[in-house]
């Protein structure tokens, strides 16, 4: 066998195919010898046409290594014999017996290691004449022949695993087979949970330890919880599982107080925004004029456009009636009160009261010294409200 020699060809291409898929260095592999010749040089021969090239960049099919979970492939031959093996039982060891006493051919090996809990059954079960029998009862034949077949292969046919899928997420936990488990909550929360058969499907994933199809169950009565209270499902459940009633019932009402506490916040959200508008609005009428109410010192022009503040239009009212309000009293007239109110929240916001021109704005300045604890807190809340509304 030729011998490869340090620095060769050989060295180079191997070391850029291995560095590039797992990024090691191999510098980092010279010995010591060759480490000194290449910094101590004995002779005054020029040593550069010895030293090795550096290799090439990385491919791009290389620059990024694969994961093993992509890099797996069964391939179809494969399944195919497994499934063979299993059709025709060659070499079985050991016979399945379902409740309709049909017999279904296995190889303990295959049993033993695809599910801890049949190797436990198969070291206690019954040889004759070198065959063991264990018993899988409670499911028809047809699902434990489906499910035996998974054990094999991890092949199903899929209108055998819709019919028989209940009984399958059954059989999966029962035996401790995740894979097949997976399989069947999967294919319920894609496009087999229905208003009839959600409360029957919450019970099994509960006892089968299927958090995430049982939190899809729930979501679904929450969602829709008029129509499955109605349901034979519900009505069985309610008799035999108060404990899973209380708890759905608990979660309707949780998801109702969500909801309306969501609507709470976008009202009262929408509230600031309007009176943040308001504000601006209050400003542009007393200070820049708008249509026929503003400053008495200031003429509009007859060109000028219309006021561009959607909330001019109610507030141009508002302050048409304060103007001739013969009460006029903070607690004579509600359409006077929202108009002091709004001309105080207005003086609270005002960092300018010596110069601002909306009415009233100096003298609430005064009256804010004056007021109590609990007043000021109030309107100090209402004041962050409307100023967070602005920043929004």
């Amino acid at each position: 066998m030729a011998q490869v020699e340090v620095g060769s060809s050989s060295e180079s291409s191997t070391g850029e195919c291995f560095d590039s898929s797992f990024n090691i260095e191999f510098g980092e592999r010279n010995t010591p010898d060759v480490v000194t010749a290449v910094e101590f040089p004995t002779s005054p021969v020029d040593h550069n046409d010895n030293i090795p090239k550096p290799p090439p960049p990385p491919r791009s099919n290389c620059s990024k290594p694969t994961t093993l979970w992509n890099s797996i492939y069964v391939p179809k031959e494969t399944k195919d014999t497994w499934d063979k093996i299993f059709n025709e039982g060659y070499g079985a060891d050991v016979h399945v017996l379902t409740d309709e006493q049909v017999v279904i051919p296995a190889h303990s090996s295959v049993l033993g290691t695809t599910s801890v809990v049949l190797r436990k059954l198969l070291r206690e079960a019954k040889v004759k004449d070198g065959i063991g029998c264990i018993k899988i009862s409670g499911v028809p034949s047809e699902a434990v022949h489906t499910f035996i077949r998974f054990l094999y292969s991890a092949c199903y046919e899929e209108d055998e695993i819709r019919k028989f899928v209940l009984h399958l997420l059954v059989l999966s936990h029962s035996y401790s087979v995740p894979p097949l488990k997976r399989v069947c909550a999967h294919l319920l929360e894609r496009s087999m949970l229905t208003a009839e058969n959600v409360i029957d499907v919450l019970q099994l994933a509960t006892r089968c330890d299927a958090p995430r199809l049982s939190l899809m169950c729930v979501r679904m009565v929450v969602k829709d919880f008029k129509t499955i209270s109605a349901t034979e499902g519900w009505k069985v459940m309610k008799s035999v599982d108060t404990a899973l009633e209380q708890e759905l019932l608990e979660a309707v009402v949780e998801a109702e107080s969500k909801k309306e506490e969501k609507i709470k916040k976008c009202e009262e959200k929408k509230m600031y925004s309007q009176l943040n508008e308001t504000m601006g609005a209050l400003l542009h009428i007393c200070r820049d004029g708008c249509r026929t109410i503003g400053p008495r010192d200031k003429m509009l022009k007859g060109t000028q456009v219309s006021c561009g503040f959607p909330a001019c239009k109610g507030l141009e009212a508002l302050v048409r009636h304060f103007s001739i309000c013969k009460i006029r009293v903070p607690g004579g007239c509600a359409h006077c009160k929202r108009m002091w109110q709004l001309l105080e929240l207005h003086s609270r916001i005002c960092k300018e009261p010596d110069a601002c021109k909306v009415p009233l704005c100096r003298h609430f300045k005064v009256k804010i010294q004056n007021q109590t604890k609990k007043d000021e807190a109030k309107w100090n809340l209402l004041v962050s409200k409307v100023i967070a509304a602005k920043g929004r």
